[in-house]
């Protein structure tokens, strides 16, 4: 986009005539350049930088927004399926879609843009199974 947009500016520079409505109008173009870098490259590098997962022994924290927050919690016990999907970009970019299915109304978790997705996949798997083997202990204990 940024190379998009410098191209679009440079053409315009020297395409348009040298007079003074040219110099106004080549600014107000690269407002709105300005303008659709902001929208293409900061909000969602903002969103990126401002949205956490977090995996622990006992849930799977989502934390995400850039001016308002919103959160949710998935304990382990309640995961039925961990699964993943990656396209050919995001097998380049080394990154995926993770799907978390929990018991509950709110049924699945879409987590995009995860780095090592393969990984998380079966580090999440394996910590569920940790904790179904660690309550079943603490059933059999009682």
């Amino acid at each position: 986009m940024l190379l998009l947009v410098v191209g679009a500016l440079g053409f315009a520079a020297f395409a348009l005539p040298n007079e003074a409505w040219a110099h106004i109008l080549l600014m107000v173009l690269a407002a709105f350049g300005l303008i659709a870098l902001l929208v293409w490259f900061l909000v969602p590098f903002l969103r990126w930088r401002t949205t956490h997962y977090v995996f622990t022994t006992h849930r799977v924290l989502l934390r995400d927004g850039i001016l308002s927050r919103h959160g949710r919690d998935v304990p382990l016990s309640r995961i039925n399926d961990v699964s993943f999907s990656h396209n050919v970009l995001e097998r380049i970019l080394g990154c995926g879609t993770l799907v978390v299915e929990s018991a509950g109304e709110n049924g699945q978790v879409v987590l995009k843009e995860i780095p090592s997705v393969e990984q998380v996949q079966s580090t999440l798997y394996q910590l569920v199974e940790d904790d179904n083997d660690r309550r079943a202990a603490a059933d059999d204990g009682v």
